[in-house]
């Protein structure tokens, strides 16, 4: 299989070969991993028994996939990732913040996914082995899991969708078998000795919905356009795609999340997820447990992994998209160490997923007001000016951002920040809250009512058809 040559550009229609199974498929096969598991550990980490643990995870879902699936048409529409995508808001230039907030984004789920599934490996091999339980010898992992994941994701698209249809069948096998093997010690009470999060049961469980539920669908909001630039809108339509978006997203998520929460359950695992999950497994299920680690791990990581070569590759033009994921992939890597030997897992978890989501909520609403105003109508070729190193076009708005756009971003990612409660950061607007984390309401609404107000009157880039030349179609004045 030839390595995939394509980076930011626009992808030919010829080459949109993919359809809305396929999206399924990358969606349900490559979240089928530890990396997306341990998601299901934290509401009874939080101190959540069984059904408040599922009622979190589910509502918090539902309401992330119904944000974040339509992004899905914006790259249907442009045949480029999303981030280069919403330089149609932001701006040829000002693309970079949605290019940075993927990075970011991408970078922390692919050192999760190589942290959880290589102390899982480590700690399966020591109980069949011998093996010790060292930094040594979770460092010789990590690095092992991350060159495999470098190799799927250089190789990019059509080697992780393979890799997704196998794993899509295998994991859903392997998942299936680990509820049979833990149920002899399953509870539906919390752990032991894990009181609430937050003192009290409703901000716990809100805790829960937002950092194990809603932000599951979150992370995709600049990954969903990875896969979707290779369906082609001639061939498929809009409903079938964001269909098949919603479809991938909710099993790929509820899934691996409630096995998650089960086997924490069944483990006792409080503080930590990885130790007692391998405790607590039958001899006979070590090996499966083994094999869902390290080819779940790998992809899933190696879908992520792809993503960030993807960003890096829109935010240096000059770098080859194989050289912006080698780079990707090292400073991954570095994460996953300093997180192993130097972060508690539960917080480095929560707080990253709650600051991540506070910063990038904004950016998608941005994103879905600009794709709604356009009706999906894009300048495919004005979009990749800042790739070619050029000016122009209908997108270049003033230096190449868009500074109401941009400012809308920023001004609802600061109201977010201000928001969140983290156990590492709690911002100065939790007192008004409560204490409830309401970062990713109040971001998105901030930006959006920002962005409408300042482009109201204001007319929008709008082209008639492929390659046409845009002109400039005037939006309603408000009152």
């Amino acid at each position: 299989m030839p390595i995939e040559q394509r980076g930011v550009d626009t992808i030919p229609d010829e080459e949109r070969t993919s359809g809305p199974r396929d999206l399924v498929s990358i969606l349900l096969g490559s979240n089928l991993c530890l990396g997306v598991i341990v998601f299901g550990w934290l509401p009874p980490s939080f101190g959540l028994g069984l059904w408040p643990s599922v009622t979190a995870i589910v509502a918090g879902t539902l309401i992330g996939i119904a944000f974040t699936a339509p992004l899905a048409l914006v790259s249907l529409r442009t045949a480029t990732n999303l981030s280069t995508s919403s330089g149609a808001q932001f701006g040829v230039r000002g693309r970079l913040v949605g290019s940075v907030v993927g990075l970011l984004l991408a970078l922390g789920y692919t050192a999760l996914t190589l942290w959880i599934g290589g102390d899982v490996m480590v700690g399966v091999l020591s109980r069949l082995t011998g093996l010790p339980d060292t930094g040594a010898s979770r460092g010789a992992m990590y690095g092992a899991l991350a060159v495999l994941t470098v190799v799927a994701a250089v190789f990019g698209y059509r080697l992780l969708l393979r890799m997704s249809k196998l794993l899509s069948v295998a994991m859903v096998a392997l998942l299936a078998v680990g509820l049979f093997a833990y149920a002899g010690d399953f509870t539906t009470a919390a752990p032991p000795d894990t009181p609430y999060l937050l003192g009290s049961f409703w901000p716990t469980w809100l805790l829960a919905a937002v950092a194990a539920g809603l932000s599951g669908p979150v992370a995709f909001i600049t990954l969903l356009g990875d896969y979707t630039r290779y369906i082609s809108p001639r061939r498929h339509s809009s409903r079938s795609v964001l269909w098949a978006t919603c479809l991938g997203l909710l099993a790929g998520l509820l899934l691996p999340q409630l096995f998650g929460t089960v086997t924490a359950l069944a483990a006792r695992a409080g503080e930590d997820y990885a130790g007692p999950l391998v405790a607590a497994s039958p001899g006979w299920y070590l090996v499966p447990l083994l094999v869902a680690a390290g080819a779940g791990s790998v992809g899933n990581a190696g879908l992520m992994l792809y993503s960030m070569g993807l960003d890096l590759d829109a935010i240096v033009p000059r770098a080859t998209r194989t050289t912006a994921t080698l780079v990707a992939a090292a400073v991954a890597t570095g994460f996953v160490f300093v997180g192993s030997f130097e972060w508690d897992v539960q917080s480095a978890m929560t707080s990253f997923v709650l600051l991540l989501t506070a910063i990038g909520t904004p950016w998608a609403v941005v994103t879905l007001v600009g794709y709604v105003r356009c009706r999906g109508v894009y300048d495919a070729d004005a979009l990749q000016v800042f790739n070619r190193r050029s000016v122009g076009g209908a997108y270049w708005y003033r230096a190449g951002w868009n500074v109401r756009a941009t400012a809308s971003w920023a001004i609802g990612a600061g109201v977010g920040l201000l928001a969140v409660g983290t156990p590492l950061y709690e911002g100065p607007l939790l007192a008004l809250t409560g204490g409830v984390d309401c970062s990713f309401v109040l971001s998105g609404l901030t930006g959006g009512l920002v962005y409408t107000a300042l482009t109201l009157g204001r007319g929008t880039p709008r082209v008639a058809a492929a390659g046409a030349e845009p002109e400039l179609e005037p939006e309603p004045a408000s009152a």
